[in-house]
């Protein structure tokens, strides 16, 4: 199972071990990362599960796609390496990723 890094609004780095196939922000709540709230479940209606994607890793993943890059939009202090996590799915290749949480979600 692919690792993923993932840093918590309060600086705190938690890493979880996710099966492959499944969404970042699947994995993020399975395990309880603080600040991925997910509202609409990973439908990719909200940026509740917005998360900066460490450098190492923007060109390393599938690029964003109209919809995403629409509700990107909303949120709260996007970036360049902003993503929402429900649109990143885990494979074996993303072993190590790491992403930051945003101190809030929304806009």
């Amino acid at each position: 199972m692919p690792r993923v890094v993932f840093v918590q609004p309060d600086g705190v780095r938690r890493e979880v071990a996710a099966p492959v196939g499944i969404t970042l922000m699947e994995a993020a709540r399975r395990h309880g990362v603080v600040g991925v709230v997910a509202q609409c479940g990973g439908a990719c209606a909200c940026a509740t599960c917005h998360v900066y994607v460490g450098p190492d890793w923007t060109e390393r993943l599938e690029p964003a796609e109209d919809m995403e890059l629409g509700m990107l939009e909303t949120a709260w202090e996007r970036r360049i390496n902003s993503r929402l996590s429900c649109q990143i799915h885990l494979t074996q290749d993303l072993d190590g990723l790491t992403v930051t949480v945003p101190g809030k979600q929304g806009a």
